[in-house]
């Protein structure tokens, strides 16, 4: 799901990094407007959970092997602001330095809170967000938390178990969709910055995800894991050597200022093609993603073992 997540976003990212044209006499560009409806704040909000689920199990899985499991967490949040501050220097919009901060401010604290409590307040943060702000930014707390609650439910190990309750919330994401689609529609100008907007992120979101989970119950499973799998486990190191791919291919493409969407979707292909073949064979050889072992390793405060 990560894998999946990760390839929305770069759709997403490279935009706004080679500063492209959406709008031209207040009307919305078509390769714009694909974007705004199936794209933009569609696979963030994924990629946002899974951190906090990420968090979560990472909680719980150090709290077998070490005394002071919140000591790890720390690091390992501090380690993620340390690499996103970095990538801000290239992409002033990442999302890793939020994360980072966000992790700090609320999960720490509410490590040591019930995890139903937790689950009320990532339902509760996610939905005052796009109320108030119409999603963006202000949903990363509220997602954080939801996705650690989830951790702390044990939802990720039941997942085979859920196929019908999936389905279900699949059926109600789509109807979710289906209603906050065409209200966004009314004002595409306002796509991303209002609450129509944000809902229907959210709704096609939730249908994205579920609906992976679902098609994983199925013979496609091998196709989607030889393909996802590999960019997930190497989301960190993707994520931040896509935009040093993007960057000069971008220019040598001619897309910075432009409204080439068309050639902006080809770019954006090809470096995925690129990361899962580098992916796959990176991940032949060592246990983990270069950034993912440093990260590791400056988590638990020694040398990790690397090589298969």
């Amino acid at each position: 799901m990560r894998g999946l997540a990760l390839c929305g976003i770069l759709f997403v990212n490279i935009p706004p990094i080679m500063e492209m044209s959406g709008i031209v006499d207040q009307q919305v560009l078509p390769g714009r407007h694909v974007l705004d409806l199936f794209v933009q704040e569609r696979f963030f909000p994924i990629f946002s959970l899974l951190f906090g689920v990420g968090f979560g199990l990472f909680l719980r899985g150090a709290g077998s092997r070490h005394p002071r499991p919140r000591l790890l967490l720390v690091r390992r949040l501090l380690a993620l602001f340390a690499v996103g501050l970095l990538h801000s220097l290239l992409h002033p919009g990442e999302a890793l330095t939020p994360y980072a901060l966000f992790g700090l401010v609320f999960l720490l604290p509410l490590s040591w809170a019930n995890r139903w409590v937790n689950l009320v307040l990532g339902l509760g943060g996610v939905s005052t967000a796009l109320v108030l702000f119409g999603g963006g930014l202000p949903l990363i707390p509220g997602l954080l938390v939801l996705g650690f609650a989830l951790a702390q439910l044990g939802v990720p190990e039941a997942l085979p178990r859920l196929g019908g309750w999936i389905g279900a919330v699949l059926a109600l994401a789509v109807l979710g969709a289906a209603v906050a689609l065409p209200v966004q529609e009314r004002d595409p100008l306002m796509a991303g910055f209002a609450t129509p907007s944000g809902v229907a992120g959210i709704c096609l979101a939730t249908a994205y995800a579920t609906g992976l989970l679902l098609l994983l119950r199925t013979p496609l499973r091998g196709v989607l894991g030889a393909v996802l799998e590999p960019l997930g486990r190497m989301a960190l190191t993707n994520y931040v050597t896509a935009t040093l791919l993007l960057i000069p291919l971008g220019h040598l493409a001619g897309l910075h200022g432009s409204s080439a969407y068309g050639a902006m979707a080809l770019l954006a292909t090809g470096i995925l093609l690129l990361q899962l073949l580098w992916s796959r064979f990176w991940l032949a050889r060592f246990r983990q993603g270069p950034l993912e072992w440093a990260w590791r390793c400056f988590t638990w405060w020694d040398v990790q073992p690397f090589r298969r």
